[in-house]
C-alpha cells in the first residue's frame, strides 16, 4: 500500500468520528436545553438555614433512594456538592452546581432559588459571597509548618537602674 492510501483511511475514520461527535452534541445540548426549561419553570425562591457543604458521594448522602435511582450511573460514583440546610422546620440535603457551591456560606441564612432538590441560583441574605477573614492559626499540621505567627516582642528586661527608679518613686 501506498502512503497516501493509510492517509485517506485515517482521514476519513476522523471525518466520520467527528461527525458522530456533532450529532451525539448536538442531541446532548438539546437534552440540555429541554431540562433548564423544566427547571426554570418549578423554581422557586425560599430562605435557607445552611447548616452544612460538603462533596460526596450520592451513594453515601442523605438523598432519597427514589433520587439516588435516578441519577445517572456516572454520577454514582463520582462526588457531587452537597448542602445540608433548614428549610422551615425541616432539614434537607440539597443539591448544587460547583460554581453555587463555592459562594453558598456555611451556618448562615440565605435566599435561593430551588427547584426540587436543587438549587438554582443564590438571590440573596446575610452576604452570601463574603469570605471569613483569614485567621493566624493553622488547621492542621502541614498548614502549621506553612503558617508563620509572628511572635509578640517581649518587653526589655528590668536593669538595676530601672528597678532603683522605681524603688525611689
Amino acid at each position: 500500500m501506498e502512503w497516501y492510501y493509510i492517509l485517506l483511511i485515517i482521514l476519513g475514520v476522523v471525518a466520520i468520528a467527528l461527525g458522530v461527535l456533532y450529532f451525539l452534541g448536538k442531541k446532548m445540548q438539546t437534552k440540555v436545553n429541554d431540562q433548564q426549561s423544566l427547571i426554570d419553570q418549578s423554581k422557586m425562591t425560599t430562605s435557607i438555614l445552611v447548616i452544612d457543604k460538603k462533596k460526596m458521594k450520592i451513594s453515601e448522602s442523605n438523598l432519597p433512594k427514589m433520587i439516588q435511582e435516578q441519577v445517572p450511573f456516572y454520577l454514582k460514583f463520582r462526588k457531587v456538592p452537597l448542602v445540608k440546610a433548614k428549610i422551615g422546620p425541616k432539614i434537607t440535603t440539597l443539591m448544587c452546581d460547583e460554581k453555587i457551591f463555592k459562594n453558598i456560606p456555611v451556618k448562615k441564612q440565605i435566599k435561593v432559588e430551588i427547584a426540587g432538590l436543587y438549587i438554582v441560583a443564590i438571590k440573596g441574605g446575610t452576604s452570601a459571597t463574603a469570605k471569613a477573614p483569614a485567621t493566624t492559626k493553622a488547621t492542621t499540621k502541614k498548614d502549621a509548618k506553612a503558617v508563620k505567627v509572628p511572635k509578640t516582642p517581649k518587653a526589655p528586661k528590668a536593669t538595676k537602674a530601672t528597678k532603683e527608679a522605681k524603688a525611689t518613686k
